[in-house]
């Protein structure tokens, strides 16, 4: 069930779906960033002794997380879903928008997201549907961007266009920090949630390397707050030169950080373990830690 308050209008959901679905037809499409997040899963998934006989695989890494799904042993049947009906390694099972998901509840054990989510204008509205649409103790597990993802390009739009024209337009997603991820997992009453960070940062010649491999992505500019007049010469000049001045190393190469934000949650089940209720504890914390214990004198 999707939320009840109108979620913002945040992206242009359709402008970055058909601009993905061109990125994804190309056959020199840069995946590493999936590749990752498909790695990130599967060192989670290790974690894991349980089995799951129908899940599925959704984002712009579903099919490459359903290999390496289909490798673990782990799982049964596996549908894969997208926005966009082709992926880095093949076509999806099933189109859609990851914010009206068509799945009955309780009809999954297990959801697996690649990066996508966060790009939702209503991600606890997205989160909410997921967890219906798990069976008990079933499985959410998902990598996105979030917390200082491309911070440095970020910072260089900013500080060009303050100095160039005088203020300042939408030019880079905002994302998630993990805490507030966290808060998302529990707030759609997902059970033993987690939510961790690994940061991974590439090194470009340039910066304009790095906006074009952006583009190559599909991960240009998709705001729907952005600024529709197209860049001036200028701005975008001044906007590589202060990238290159500040985000570069002493080789002369420049840096852009992805932060890779894994959530793990379970759907709640009678069979979980819950946390011990106040004052049920059988051993006193001073004798497990070998101490005098001293009351407080009131």
């Amino acid at each position: 069930m999707a939320s009840s308050e109108t979620p913002p209008h945040i992206f242009d959901r359709t402008l970055m779906r058909n601009r993905r679905t061109r990125a994804l037809g190309q056959p020199d499409f840069p995946d590493f960033l999936y590749q990752a997040a498909a790695a990130g899963i599967a060192d989670r998934l290790d974690l894991t002794l349980h089995s799951f006989r129908r899940a599925l695989a959704l984002g712009a890494a579903a099919a490459p997380l359903a290999q390496m799904m289909a490798r673990s042993g782990k799982f049964g049947d596996v549908v894969t879903a997208d926005r966009s009906p082709r992926g880095p390694a093949g076509t999806v099972d099933v189109v859609l928008d990851e914010e009206t998901l068509p799945f009955a509840p309780a009809s999954l054990d297990a959801v697996i997201a690649g990066p996508g989510l966060e790009f939702a204008n209503d991600l606890p509205g997205a989160l909410a549907q997921i967890a219906r649409a798990l069976r008990p103790d079933g499985l959410f597990l998902a990598v996105l961007f979030g917390g200082e993802t491309l911070w440095e390009l970020r910072a260089s739009w900013f500080a060009a266009e303050t100095e160039v024209t005088g203020g300042v337009s939408p030019r880079v997603a905002p994302f998630a920090d993990v805490r507030e991820l966290g808060r998302l997992l529990q707030r759609a009453k997902l059970a033993l949630p987690v939510a961790d960070v690994d940061r991974l940062t590439v090194r470009y010649p340039s910066s304009a390397a790095v906006m074009a491999e952006l583009k190559a992505m599909g991960l240009a500019n998709g705001l729907a707050a952005r600024r529709r007049s197209p860049v001036t010469r200028t701005l975008l000049a001044r906007a590589e030169s202060i990238y290159e001045e500040r985000f570069s190393d002493p080789d002369g190469r420049v840096r852009a950080t992805f932060d890779l934000v894994t959530l793990t949650a379970w759907a709640p089940a009678e069979t979980q373990q819950k946390p011990l209720k106040p004052g049920s504890a059988s051993t006193r914390l001073a004798d497990a830690l070998g101490t005098t214990e001293h009351k407080l004198k009131r």
